[in-house]
């Protein structure tokens, strides 16, 4: 191993303690690529941390998680997909990317060693990939499906393995294909449904991009043909109505790539996270034999709040430790816990006591910037009209 990368490796690995390391899915990296200003998930998502179990310690679980029941509906549905050959799922792959009808013996499946390392499945898929696109492009009849691939993304330095669905070789290209169980009913989905499809499907592209050395830098409507690179449509498999009878969509995830890799580009290299990290610090919650951490919860909360955090609404829906980082906003008055464009609306403002002074100040003692003060005494003057009127 590169010896550049084996010290952030065994840094990352201490921080987490002997827990079994989380692996940083598609869906926590559209996360995180919502939010990239924030060091604290970066930090212990790099590590392998489990957020949820820190956030339980803490006193603050997250009370939220894939239903699951969803998780057992999202199984069959797919093991009934892939079942006899993938008999299922060869008609939506044939009729949307045009693949050839009725000529099973061409479709390839390679072995990508499933009960491998993370690691190894990722070699054996770049090994595959190269192998199902060499061989498109001597026969066009020819088309290979990988069965949940393994692809390797850096993201800040650090590397994080992703596993779709499936993606499909064929004519030279790679095109990914989203299975969810959500249904799709007279013909529509839940919107925010499939733009959670949308975001997770442009990880996994953006992984291919980087496996093939696709330049993503001239922007999402150059992408450009070369042999390997993915299609930047994706395919969403979905029960169509109430059944298991399956029904598929094109999807155009140009715009929720550009916007991936432009914040996961924006996030700070986890060799500076560390460095930053006051000496002795770990994320181990200790366990004892029976498996319930024994750390004090007074050393945890130390540790958590030495790595910055970027607080917001929006996290309570998707990090195990918002709910911890709002009392912790709430805590310091922080203008974060009211939403970001609260927080940007207030300008060097910091707190919430910050701003009622400015509100409540003259010019000459409030330390706000003129203009803001000036707008927050305004708001302050018909808050106070208002109330006068109801009062009334």
């Amino acid at each position: 191993m590169n010896v550049s990368l084996a010290e952030p490796a065994r840094r990352l690995a201490a921080l987490r303690g002997a827990a079994e390391p989380r692996g940083l899915d598609a869906r926590a990296l559209a996360a995180l690529a919502a939010n990239p200003g924030c060091r604290r998930r970066a930090l212990l998502d790099a590590a392998g941390v489990d957020k949820g179990a820190v956030a339980g310690r803490l006193g603050n679980p997250a009370p939220f998680g894939r239903s699951p029941f969803a998780i057992a509906r999202g199984t069959v549905f797919e093991a009934r997909l892939k079942a006899d050959g993938c008999a299922a799922l060869l008609a939506p792959l044939r009729r949307h990317l045009g693949l050839p009808p009725h000529d099973d013996d061409r479709v390839a499946t390679p072995d990508l060693l499933p009960g491998a390392g993370p690691a190894v499945r990722a070699a054996r898929t770049t090994e595959a990939l190269a192998e199902a696109v060499k061989a498109s492009l001597a026969d066009a009849r020819s088309w290979t499906l990988l069965d949940h691939p393994m692809l390797r993304l850096t993201v800040a330095g650090a590397p994080a393995y992703l596993e779709p669905d499936a993606v499909v070789v064929h004519g030279g290209r790679c095109t990914v294909v989203e299975i969810k169980s959500f249904p799709v009913l007279d013909g529509s989905a839940d919107p925010a449904k499939v733009g959670a499809a949308a975001r997770q499907a442009a990880v996994y592209v953006l992984a291919l991009q980087q496996a093939a050395g696709v330049d993503g830098s001239a922007g999402p409507y150059a992408d450009g043909a070369a042999p390997g690179a993915p299609e930047l449509t994706v395919l969403l498999v979905c029960p169509q109505d109430f059944g298991h009878r399956p029904t598929a969509a094109a999807l155009d995830i140009r715009r929720e790539l550009a916007t991936t890799r432009r914040q996961l580009a924006r996030m700070t290299r986890i060799e500076e996270l560390l460095e930053a990290l006051p000496s002795g610090t770990s994320f181990d919650l200790a366990p004892d034999d029976a498996g319930q951490p024994t750390r004090p919860v007074e050393e945890l909360t130390q540790a958590v709040e030495s790595v910055p955090a970027a607080y917001g609404p929006e996290c309570l829906s998707a990090c195990e430790l918002g709910f911890h980082c709002r009392s912790q906003a709430r805590d310091t008055g922080a203008l974060t816990q009211l939403g970001r464009g609260v927080r940007a609306d207030f300008g060097e403002l910091r707190t919430v006591g910050e701003a009622l002074s400015a509100a409540c100040a003259t010019g000459a003692t409030s330390e706000a910037p003129e203009e803001t003060a000036e707008r927050l005494r305004y708001a302050a003057r018909l808050r106070a009209e208002a109330l006068t009127e109801a009062a009334r």
